[in-house]
């Protein structure tokens, strides 16, 4: 399939997957996923964005497309950061219900439903899995990614996020108002990204609840416990720094459309 055309058409619910260098891990996520959201009731779509990447990323797509319904890609070029593409996801979305799902699937499908039930039932209009919250189950992570973990959402929950256990947990749902609203203001394009987007809606007002799922770590993570945490660290900074100087502007829930 070419890239994403504009439509106006709307669905329940948009999977957005940022991808950069995904060709190995990207089609089982997607035949995952279809297998998983052809079974339920829900209109939807799943949007791959892909960052630049230097592989066979969207030819990977494109093949999926051919014979899976509801897959579109959005290519971003140059390469911005993970970041940037959610953000160009979620802009570029149909669904009442937005959701950034990592390539590597490291949530099961099945744990969807849960994720979405604060939205759908009214209580939220954004909800993030949680790998330490309560019903959590996490399965084979290494005893680096919980101590790169735990000390990144210490520092975030004292300094930025408060009340909120997992900040870095790659799924999070959004009403399509809280995604237009937040990232309409994000700045960040790399790591943190979301960090902005979750401080953004503390600020703002947005009911966020916190859902424990079952995630498994994926052998192949990219991340990099030293760079990546000083990275975040940073980045976590500047958010703080813009919060405090109003670069994001006074907007409110009440301007979201």
């Amino acid at each position: 399939m070419s890239e994403q055309s504009p439509v106006v058409d709307v669905v329940d619910l948009t999977l957005v997957i940022p991808a950069f260098n995904e060709e190995l891990r990207l089609l089982p996520t997607l035949e995952r996923l279809h297998a998983h959201l052809s079974a339920q009731a829900m209109s939807y779509e799943i949007l791959v964005v892909d960052d630049g990447s230097r592989d066979g990323t969207c030819e990977v797509v494109d093949a999926a497309a051919a014979r899976i319904p509801n897959i579109n890609l959005v290519r971003q070029r140059p390469n911005r950061g993970k970041g940037a593409a959610v953000r160009r996801g979620m802009f570029a979305a149909r669904g009442r219900i937005r959701v950034m799902w990592d390539a590597d699937c490291s949530m099961p499908p099945g744990e969807l439903p849960r994720l979405l039930a604060p939205i759908v039932a009214g209580r939220a209009e954004i909800a993030i899995g949680s790998r330490y919250a309560e019903g959590a189950k996490t399965v084979k992570q290494p005893r680096y990614r919980v101590w790169w973990s735990r000390l990144c959402n210490r520092f975030i929950q004292r300094f930025l996020v408060p009340r909120v256990l997992d900040t870095q947990c790659g799924f999070k749902a959004f009403t399509s108002r809280a995604a237009l609203n937040l990232f309409g203001s994000a700045t960040i394009d790399g790591w943190a990204f979301d960090l902005e987007i979750l401080a953004l809606a503390r600020r703002r007002g947005f009911a966020i609840d916190e859902v424990g799922v079952e995630w498994k770590d994926d052998g192949n993570s990219r991340v990099n416990p030293l760079k990546d945490f000083w990275k975040v660290i940073r980045e976590a900074l500047t958010i703080r720094r813009n919060l405090d100087r109003g670069v994001y502007g006074t907007t409110g829930i009440v301007a979201a459309r």
